[in-house]
Parts: structure tokens; sequence; C-alpha cells
């Protein structure tokens, strides 16, 4: 299978400052997920400040995840993004692996995420459902309010070996 890189999956570099610049450019092929312009600013300057994973297919950035730790016990997936050209391909999980491994490592034992719930029948944000669910994340919360009405969260909760 070809999964965006001939003969194996993409490069992934750990725990790095990501590039704020590389990141928001990452984002804006996004609109879908990341419309709010106050969020994709943030989310590109956390990616300079907090541990960033990156991924790229012949030496080309495709998409990376910051997270942040809550606690001496969980961490959370602050924000990952992938090119939309490379959606399926394996580049999400190869991200995500690279974050449970640094997390697990420091002793952390729960890994969360939070996204749009299914209360909002947009399919992007049921594909993101479905990616995480696929990776061993369980719902643990709706929380309706917590980005306001409009954008009804769900807080997605993966315990960690």
């Amino acid at each position: 299978m070809d999964n965006g890189r001939r003969g194996g999956r993409p490069s992934v570099q750990g725990q790095v400052s990501g590039s704020p610049e590389a990141c928001e450019q990452i984002l804006r092929t996004l609109p879908q997920w990341f419309g709010i312009e106050e969020w994709v600013v943030r989310y590109a300057e956390d990616a300079g400040r907090l541990p960033t994973f990156t991924a790229a297919v012949d030496d080309t950035l495709v998409g990376f995840l910051t997270v942040r730790e809550e606690n001496r016990y969980a961490a959370e997936i602050h924000v990952m993004a992938v090119l939309p050209e490379y959606h399926r391909r394996g580049v999400g999980t190869a991200l995500l692996e690279a974050a449970e491994e640094h997390v697990r490592g420091r002793g952390i034992e729960y890994l969360q995420v939070k996204t749009l719930s299914a209360s909002d029948p947009d399919v992007n944000f049921a594909r993101t459902r479905a990616f995480y669910l696929a990776a061993g994340f369980r719902p643990l919360q709706e929380l309706p309010d917590f980005w306001g009405p409009e954008n009804p969260c769900l807080q997605l909760v993966k315990k960690l070996a």
C-alpha cells in the first residue's frame, strides 16, 4: 500500500518546536476543520512552544501534531492537521503513535482529544471522530457549551498501556 512514501511510512520527527509558519500553512489548507481565524493563529503559535511532532514525505512537511500535558496523568492532543492530499495515507496514525510514545515515556496514563460532537452533522468531523475511535479513543463526555452552542464539543480519551 502506498501510504505517502515509497517503501514505508511517512517520516515523523519527534518532539520538536514546530515551525509556526509551516504549521499555519497546513491549517489554512483545511478550512473545513480550521475555519476560525483566531484559532488558526493560536494553534500555529502553540506549535512553536509546545511539543510538536511533524510528518514529512520526500522532505515536504505534510502534517503536524501538538500535544499539551494537562497534569501528571493526562495529556491532550492540542491540534493535529494533515494536508488534504495526504489524508488516509498513514500520516495521522504515524503522528499519533509518536505523540503516544512521547507522553507514555513521561509517565502519562491518559491521552485525550476534543472534537466536534456528533450532535453536529458535519461530515468532516464525522471522519475525525472515526479516526480517533479506530485509534482506540473512547467518548468520555459531550461538552455542549465548551466552544459555544454552535460548536458542541466531544471529549474522547484513550488509556495508554
